[in-house]
């Protein structure tokens, strides 16, 4: 239903857009990622149920955007066929037509706008949770970073390292994890209507321009398409993955002082990186909920801080 190669057109379109750095330090990755598994390790008590972890890869903007689809894929072709079956006969295969083309250019153009600012990612089918994981490190984009952030490549390398290996440890050493978030998932794409008539059924009216302006500050412009139940559900997911950002940020500054000497000074140039970003970017991280991602960094490290605080690493885990 959907046009996958015509989502991955359009991403290659929009990433192009995006400036870039020199690749080549980044790819050099066994050092410190079997450097950032040591610490963090030692640090959490975590160990990968098989053994190893996925190998780090050093990849292009196209390669992420290729991986970022298929994991998009296995979420959304089930529910777009679940919305085509439900409109069924010839207004159905229309509208499918229609809906899938719409949905390839939203595919597209929120993988070539993140294929321009991802650093790392633990990737994996989150559907899926017996399938192989990747730990990618997009190259491009840590060069570009460097110089946005004065920063030599080996602390940056060793800072973005540091946390994406703790996701893998997080997902490689805790066995209901996977499972768990693949839960979340299948229950919220479940939930959202199939209806176009009760699309805004939760929407405060035009009477209520306070109540519409805090739905869409609080949970983005996707929130309007949201009713009360769904949007509960969504904050469930976004609080588990809360946890589970602050978790690795919480790590990266305990266990990234042993390597990474100037740790004050990259951690404020990366939350001023996080945080500083025009107009039309501001726009376009509401639209695809990327201000909310940002807040999960924020209040989830907060909360694993008083948590390790008060308890230990132990409590936290």
């Amino acid at each position: 239903m959907v046009d996958w190669q015509l989502a991955g057109k359009i991403a290659e379109g929009v990433a192009v857009l995006q400036p870039s750095g020199d690749a080549e330090p980044f790819k050099a990755l066994v050092r410190p990622a079997d450097e950032s598994e040591r610490l963090v390790s030692a640090y959490t008590g975590l160990k990968p149920l098989a053994g190893v972890l996925p190998v780090a890869e050093a990849v292009d903007r196209r390669q992420w955007i290729d991986a970022n689809l298929t994991s998009m894929r296995d979420v959304i072709e089930p529910a777009a066929e679940r919305a085509a079956g439900k409109l069924g006969g010839t207004l159905g295969g229309v509208a499918g037509m229609a809906a899938g083309g719409l949905l390839a250019v939203e595919a597209g153009a929120i993988s070539g706008f993140l294929a321009g600012r991802v650093l790392g990612q633990y990737e994996f089918p989150v559907l899926d949770p017996e399938a192989p994981a990747r730990l990618l490190f997009v190259a491009p984009n840590l060069g570009h970073a460097a110089t946005e952030l004065e920063a030599e490549p080996e602390p940056l390398l060793y800072w973005v390292a540091l946390h994406e290996i703790t996701h893998a440890l997080q997902f490689g050493g805790v066995p209901w994890l996977r499972p768990h978030l693949a839960g979340l998932v299948r229950e919220l794409t479940g939930a959202l209507s199939l209806d176009p008539g009760k699309l805004f059924s939760g929407l405060p009216g035009l009477d209520d321009l306070k109540g519409l302006l805090d739905t869409v500050r609080e949970g983005g412009i996707a929130a309007l398409m949201l009713n009360p139940e769904q949007r509960d559900l969504v904050d469930r997911v976004q609080a588990f993955m809360a946890v589970l950002e602050g978790y690795a940020e919480h790590v990266m500054d305990a266990v990234g002082a042993t390597v990474i000497p100037d740790l004050p000074e990259l951690r404020a140039g990366l939350e001023r990186r996080r945080a500083d970003r025009t107009g039309l970017l501001r726009v376009v991280e509401k639209m695809i909920g990327m201000d909310l991602k940002l807040r999960q960094y924020q209040l989830g490290k907060a909360f694993c801080d008083r948590v390790v605080e008060l308890a230990g690493i132990e409590g936290l885990n």
